[in-house]
């Protein structure tokens, strides 16, 4: 895999904050950093492109909107407990 080097400008707080990821030893340098944010972001991209497809898929919906929503709000209160 080739590499390309690229470069960024942040602010000083950015800056401070990348330093402490590093210093904390969940990273080894700046580049691993960014990295794994780009990971992580390409991840939660193809995580939401599958759901759209899922979505688009499954079709028109039988419930009414309030029964849509009070299932959201429902799958919501469990996964933020």
């Amino acid at each position: 895999m080739t590499t390309v080097r690229k470069t960024i400008t942040l602010t000083d707080a950015q800056d401070d904050w990348i330093k402490a990821q590093v210093a904390s030893g969940d990273y080894t340098n700046d580049s691993e950093y960014f990295r794994d944010l780009i990971r992580r972001e390409q991840d939660k991209a193809s995580a939401l492109k599958a759901a759209i497809d899922e979505g688009v898929a499954s079709g028109p919906s039988n419930r009414s909107l309030d029964e849509i929503w009070a299932a959201a709000e429902a799958r919501y209160r469990v996964s933020n407990g």
